[in-house]
């Protein structure tokens, strides 16, 4: 960690984006000595803790505008922490420094064609027919058991009606039932408005 030297105290300039100015005009000598006071015992670690949030580059304008705004405070006279209220306006001064890159920092990327182009139709084709069979099979799985065993033996099997019927024990007619079931399911389940 670098160790930069401190400049000597200056609120005689204005605060930039306070909105106020804090001139030794405006300062009583005994609040003067109160803020030279407090920036001897806080100034260093003050600048630590803003050097570590907004890097060493700034830090130093960053504890000069934190006095600036503290000797334009009007409770001044009235604190009895100095030091957590220096802090409290480092704090503050952060804040609005992030929000002020937020609004205004933009990021530009260059475009590169090989990573940005859009996908081949192909690739989104191929995606979207493995969600709709990921789709289909959790349908068919939500079926009843019957039902499903018909349509599987019927659709996958490609056993016909008559057959699955003699298998199974049941009638032509409730093999129908269950394959009308079973279409009906899939329709619904996968959203087929035929």
């Amino acid at each position: 960690m670098s160790s930069t030297v401190l400049p000597p105290l200056s609120v005689d300039a204005p605060s930039q984006g306070a909105g106020t100015e804090a001139s030794e005009t405006t300062l009583s000598p005994h609040v003067r000595r109160q803020l030279e006071e407090a920036y001897r015992t806080e100034a260093r670690r003050l600048q630590r803790y803003l050097r570590r949030r907004a890097g060493d580059d700034v830090a130093s304008d960053l504890v000069q505008e934190v006095f600036v705004r503290t000797a334009a405070s009007r409770q001044l006279t009235d604190l009895l922490h100095p030091g957590a209220y220096l802090f409290k306006v480092a704090r503050n001064l952060l804040i609005e420094r992030a929000h002020s890159r937020k609004r205004y920092d933009a990021v530009f990327m260059p475009f590169d064609e090989d990573r940005d182009a859009a996908c081949p139709p192909e690739q989104a084709q191929v995606m979207e027919a493995s969600d709709l069979m990921q789709r289909y099979e959790r349908a068919v799985a939500s079926m009843s058991e019957k039902t499903r065993r018909v349509f599987l033996m019927h659709r996958v099997d490609e056993i016909p009606y008559r057959q699955i019927a003699e298998t199974l024990g049941i009638s032509v007619a409730t093999v129908e039932y269950h394959m009308t079931k079973a279409l009906a399911h899939l329709a619904k389940r996968l959203d087929v408005t035929r």
